[in-house]
């Protein structure tokens, strides 16, 4: 899994930009409630790409219209809700960043029998390395405190995103980036509208804080992080952005350290270090030629082990 150029910095574009998310939540949950924070999000990129596509003047098939609906209500809804309820719930933000790294190891567990994608050991060991990483970086922050049922919330937001990447990977719909945003935010912004308006919370406060945080969060976490998580998937596959995932906790904490000031301790330091490195290794082609696993046959014979 040679990375070229062009990719490289695709993937540290998309690492920085996606943990601007996390900062635009802390900063637009200090002044309003979650739901009112996705929906004015998705309500303004809506605005926004639904506009561009009314100048491009561009259709969209029904099938990739229908798919990208699917995506939405899982990468966009499934994800988010689910994220931030947890925190609503008392699920503190390490634990919550723990259960959501599992998703890397998911996917490409699931990305090979699903997709026919391949994967080395090696690159098993970066994956399972990088996990070990994440837990070092959010160690001091793994206390509990929230009802039980509430740790279900991040496993599920997990899960949301590797089914809509295994299915858009499954599926390929053919609509252009632009198109399948703007579907996928119109889908999300009906459904945060809802929850939003459900509770009472639908109108959003004055406070300049909440609304710098939703610029943060359609300009650089959504335009910027998701529109470049669905780049590098179409450019390089599941397995290598999955592991870029793994440099997203070091990134927020360190963006958290600069902007609120946040503690980094020596435990957290290394573990920046550890993800580093188990990216590196799950990125690198094989210096030698390792065995590769890969899904089994259609007529039901076992997975073979063949040469990378």
């Amino acid at each position: 899994m040679a990375v070229r150029h062009p990719d490289t910095l695709l993937g540290a574009a998309f690492v920085v930009t996606w943990s601007s998310g996390f900062i635009g939540a802390e900063l637009g949950t200090g002044s309003a409630p979650a739901s009112t924070l996705l929906a004015w999000r998705f309500i303004i990129a809506m605005a926004v790409l639904g506009a561009w596509l009314a100048w491009r003047r561009r259709g969209i098939p029904p099938r990739d219209l229908v798919s990208h609906v699917v995506i939405g209500l899982l990468a966009q809804g499934g994800y988010l809700y689910g994220v931030f309820l947890a925190a609503e719930h008392g699920v503190v933000e390490g634990i919550n960043n723990l259960i959501t790294a599992l998703q890397p190891l998911i996917a490409v567990a699931l990305a090979v029998p699903i997709l026919g994608e391949s994967i080395t050991r090696r690159q098993l060991a970066g994956f399972a390395a990088g996990l070990a990483g994440v837990v070092l970086v959010v160690g001091g922050d793994l206390h509990g405190g929230a009802p039980a049922w509430a740790y279900l919330l991040p496993f599920g937001a997990m899960l949301s995103l590797v089914g809509a990447t295994l299915f858009e990977r499954r599926v390929r719909p053919a609509a252009d980036l632009p198109e399948a945003l703007a579907v996928q935010a119109g889908v999300s912004a009906v459904l945060f509208s809802g929850l939003a308006s459900a509770d009472g919370a639908l109108v959003p406060p004055a406070d300049p804080v909440f609304w710098t945080a939703v610029a943060i969060l359609v300009v650089i976490a959504m335009f910027g992080g998701y529109g470049l998580y669905w780049v590098n998937v179409r450019r390089t596959g599941v397995a290598r952005v999955s592991a870029l995932l793994y440099l997203t906790p070091p990134t927020t904490m360190l963006l958290g350290w600069v902007m609120f000031g946040s503690t980094l301790t020596p435990m957290s330091l290394l573990g920046v270090l550890v993800c580093a490195a188990a990216v590196t290794v799950a990125l690198r082609a094989p210096a030698a030629r390792l065995p590769e696993i890969r899904p089994a046959r259609a007529s039901g014979a076992p997975a073979e082990c063949t040469r990378a």
